[in-house]
């Protein structure tokens, strides 16, 4: 959505460097989107072993 706001801006403005900050910001949100998807993977997958290992426990 944002890259489309970018470029109605620089088409409306002509100003480059708006349409750059924009594109920036965008970026940026992407990053943290896909940091949180990443750690919830690692906190599902350390669910997963601590599960694991207490059926290993559990079965000895």
């Amino acid at each position: 959505m944002l890259k489309q706001i970018a470029w109605n801006t620089f088409k409306t403005t002509g100003n480059i460097n708006t349409m750059l900050e924009l594109l920036e910001v965008d970026k940026t949100f992407d990053n943290i989107k896909n940091a949180k998807d990443n750690k919830n993977v690692q906190n599902i997958n350390n669910i997963d072993a601590i599960n694991n290992n207490s059926n290993y426990f559990n079965l000895k």
